[in-house]
């Protein structure tokens, strides 16, 4: 198992984290909307989370582990698919790669296919790279990789490709209520 490393950030106040600031350095600033949405989504399941930016972007698995200095299996990588023409979305280990047979079978259909950027916004309300575990304009059903559960902690997208959130994995699969199921290639 990997340990986390310690972020590079100062201790952030309650009070600066949540609508309108979050953590950026040691300064604050005001969250984008996407941002926002995706910590009252957080809220509202009773989760506090704590929005990181990372200006240069953590749009591959491998940029966010290196901004925020984690193990790339601790990035949930949110990929969305259709099934059999049913929009579905898989939650993966940074270090993994999707099966697209198993995600398929896992959501009860046969074939199963890349959706555009297009379809990812109309069924989450957010951009590619920046797809949250919560928060999604629609209902999807959600798949995990239970490689994720091997940490104390993942990186999730916040709603942008420049932002993310720590959470425990076991958090993680009640809040997007996904089923744990192997996902990956191999």
């Amino acid at each position: 198992m990997w340990a986390t490393r310690p972020l590079d950030f100062p201790p952030v106040a309650t009070s600066d984290i949540g609508r309108g600031g979050y953590a950026l350095g040691c300064m604050t600033a005001k969250q984008h909307p996407n941002v926002v949405r995706v910590v009252e989504a957080a809220a509202a399941r009773g989760l506090t989370i704590e929005p990181r930016s990372f200006p240069d972007g953590t749009k591959t698995a491998a940029d966010a582990a290196a901004a925020i200095g984690v193990h790339v299996g601790q990035i949930v990588k949110s990929l969305i698919f259709g099934v059999d023409g049913q929009v579905v979305l898989a939650y993966v280990s940074g270090a993994n790669q999707l099966d697209e047979k198993k995600l398929a079978a896992a959501a009860g259909g046969t074939k199963c296919a890349r959706v555009d950027a297009d379809a990812v916004r109309a069924a989450t309300g957010f951009p590619i790279g920046g797809v949250p575990p919560f928060g999604h304009t629609t209902h999807l059903q959600v798949f995990i990789d239970p490689d994720l559960l091997q940490y104390d902690e993942v990186w999730a997208a916040a709603g942008t490709w420049t932002d993310v959130f720590g959470i425990e994995p076991h958090k993680l699969v009640e809040a997007s209520e996904g089923l744990v199921t192997d996902l990956k290639r191999g």
